[in-house]
């Protein structure tokens, strides 16, 4: 039995998200192929993503010189305690679905912060003198990517989300599989309903042996 983790990073209903729809037809394929996987949907617009603030970092220099966690103050323990909660179950996830769209050639905000809970010395990857080696092995990611425009087969990828993403999952030592693009909508309308048709299928059937 794997735990599966499906990120959500966008702040549409499901309803308006062409790669949420999308995302919902992996996951149902995916479970009715895997009934006895453990599947958790992190809708993470709805959740308290902490982020790395000066705050943060002056905690963890606190710490780091030898301050009980019990002597920070309350909102800093908080922040602490949800970070590492967000950074534990990422690790014993066996499989991450990460769907999100493009914003301005990058990704929204709130999947930075959260990417930011899961990049973590010591615990998703290590300094060696051969330099940073990952230390989530055996896992896998995949990606539901939406776009207005078409990205993904330019000789130069103006995108910088979905590489980013793939090179974050590398780097902590993720197997990543290619890319479901929803994508070329804002292009052309026209195409809406066959583009969002084409990406259901693939996902489909890409479900079923992910």
């Amino acid at each position: 039995m794997s735990k599966v983790l499906m990120i959500k990073a966008s702040p549409l209903p499901d309803e308006v998200s062409r790669s949420a729809q999308v995302a919902s037809v992996f996951l149902e394929s995916y479970q009715l192929a895997n009934p006895n996987d453990e599947v958790e949907v992190l809708e993470l617009y709805q959740m308290d993503i902490p982020l790395i603030d000066l705050e943060f970092m002056q905690a963890g220099q606190a710490l780091a010189a030898g301050k009980s966690f019990e002597e920070l103050p309350e909102n800093l323990k908080q922040k602490l305690t949800t970070y590492n909660a967000l950074t534990e179950q990422f690790i014993t996830a066996d499989k991450y679905i990460f769907v999100y769209p493009l914003w301005n050639l990058s990704i929204p905000p709130v999947l930075k912060a959260y990417i930011d809970t899961f990049v973590v010395a010591g615990k998703t990857f290590r300094y060696t003198e051969h330099g940073a080696e990952g230390l989530l092995k055996n896992k896998k990611a995949i990606q539901i990517h939406g776009s207005g425009g078409v990205y993904s087969n330019l000789e130069f990828n103006y995108s910088h989300g979905e590489p980013y993403v793939k090179t974050i999952l590398n780097f902590v030592g993720a197997d990543v599989e290619p890319t479901i693009f929803v994508e070329g909508i804002d292009h052309d309308p026209s195409r809406e309903e066959e583009i969002v048709t084409a990406a259901k299928r693939e996902a489909a059937e890409r479900a079923k042996t992910f």
